[in-house]
């Protein structure tokens, strides 16, 4: 093993590494967490998403991970191997809760291979009234890794640390008013002609429902909702379907990766044309939603008349919630969900499994149909796989919206997956949904759902 002093490198040759932070525990030492930063070659992250904590465990490639804490160490988990192309910097980080680095006793890391377990490096570290410190970096450099003993404390705590590298660190969201706003302006329908409002339906579709409270929407929404009812008779009769009831649940990819989506509208967007399916299928006009990043949360069910309210207060990204487990939520209003909660991961299998306990819970007469919208990153394949195979019995077909042409790993798979009663999940993936029609969307969205009703009654899953 090596031991190096401050500012001092070595060429590391493992294909991974753990890197464990240690010290000495004690009666009024403070506590200690180890972290980790991604950076690009700007010597930033890409998002709050490069950012490997105890609230975000598992980067979205799997390369870095937090894996756990025991008393006087904490570990980070680094694959070289599996570093994207974009990352130039792996940052070790630490933050003490409950006082500086200067009262934590033994401070040192040590970096080991995590094949073999052998030491490769021991960094001792000293400080003063810091709370946040860089204890080393793992960095390419001509095509292979080195590691670098760093030593830097920060005196604003890891908020501080983190905002330097370009992390947004618990923004508080601003209170809203009491009294209700304006509607916000949704998203323009897809620049593709639809038919005038009143165009009949054609094809033997069912007719189109009128539901409660559709009346209240301003006037452009509600001539939006009616063509967009108008579109999904259509495409069910294209699929063999006359007269259709069936329970919508809505479930929205939050994860850091999604900033892009929420900020440019395209979230809001969705939002507002998945409505239109619970509109014309869903009996009682509302629409159960779930958002989910790290973590899922329940949303409050969509009513259709406060359909603009709704979008404005509920379609949101998930936040680091860097203090959250120490720090209450300061300036939600009653019903919102505190998005630091949920945070900026991808855990796919824990939302998948809070629908199916839900339905379960909440028996209907009508087949359910959930609408998944991920943009990838997934990883946690296996889970997700024993989740979607429990399913099959179960009267909900999933189906998964991709937004872009990430990994999508088992969704996109589990099409050709063997050992299934019936095919209870659809997947396609578009670049870019704003610019997909609605009759295109609404076909891709209920092309498979029907064949899945059939299948689904003809087994005895459904009655």
């Amino acid at each position: 093993m090596t031991t190096l002093d401050k500012g001092a490198n070595l060429p590391i040759a493992a294909a991974s590494v753990r890197a464990v932070l240690g010290w000495s525990v004690g009666p009024g030492i403070p506590d200690v967490d180890a972290s980790a930063l991604l950076l690009g070659g700007d010597g930033c992250v890409r998002s709050d998403a490069d950012f490997v904590f105890y609230n975000q465990p598992r980067h979205a490639s799997g390369a870095v991970r937090h894996t756990g804490k025991r008393p006087g160490a904490d570990t980070i988990a680094v694959d070289l191997g599996a570093i994207e192309p974009g990352i130039e910097r792996v940052l070790l980080c630490a933050s003490a809760d409950g006082g500086s680095f200067g009262q934590v006793p033994g401070l040192h890391l040590l970096l080991l291979d995590a094949a073999s377990g052998a030491e490769l490096v021991r960094f001792d570290m000293a400080a003063g009234t810091e709370t946040a410190y860089v204890s080393g970096e793992l960095y390419r450099r001509s095509g292979a890794w080195k590691f670098r003993a760093v030593g830097q404390g920060y005196a604003h705590g890891l908020a501080g640390l983190a905002t330097d590298y370009g992390i947004s660190v618990d923004a508080e969201p601003a209170p809203a008013p009491v009294a209700a706003p304006a509607p916000v302006a949704a998203p323009a329908p897809a620049p593709v002609p639809t038919p005038p409002v009143a165009a009949p339906v054609t094809g033997g579709a069912a007719p189109v429902r009128l539901t409660k409270g559709e009346e209240l929407l301003p006037p452009e929404v509600r001539e939006r909702l009616s063509l967009r009812k108008q579109q999904i008779a259509v495409s069910l009769s294209k699929h063999g379907v006359g007269s259709l009831t069936a329970r919508i649940i809505l479930v929205l990819d939050a994860s850091g990766s999604m900033a892009f989506h929420y900020s440019r509208g395209t979230v809001a967007g969705v939002a507002e044309r998945m409505a239109a399916v619970a509109a014309q299928l869903d009996d009682d006009g509302q629409m159960q939603a779930w958002t989910f990043a790290s973590h899922p949360a329940r949303l409050p069910d969509l009513v259709l008349a406060e359909l603009p309210e709704w979008l404005r207060l509920h379609v949101r990204v998930g936040e680091l919630g860097l203090f959250s487990r120490r720090k209450p939520p300061k300036g939600l209003v009653p019903g919102q969900v505190d998005m630091r909660a949920v945070g900026v991961g991808n855990e796919e299998q824990k939302v998948i499994a809070q629908v199916r306990a839900y339905v379960r819970e909440h028996p209907v007469p009508d087949p359910t149909l959930v609408l998944f919208f991920s943009d990838g990153g997934v990883y946690r394949n296996n889970a997700i796989e024993k989740e979607l195979r429990a399913a099959v019995e179960e009267p909900l077909f999933w189906q998964f919206i991709g937004l872009g042409r990430a990994d999508y790993g088992v969704l996109e798979r589990f099409d050709t997956l063997p050992g299934r009663r019936v095919d209870n999940v659809g997947f396609f993936a578009v670049d870019d949904i704003e610019t997909l029609s609605d009759p295109e969307l609404y076909d891709r969205l209920l092309s498979e759902f029907p064949s899945w009703i059939r299948a689904a009654r003809q087994a005895g899953i459904l009655r």
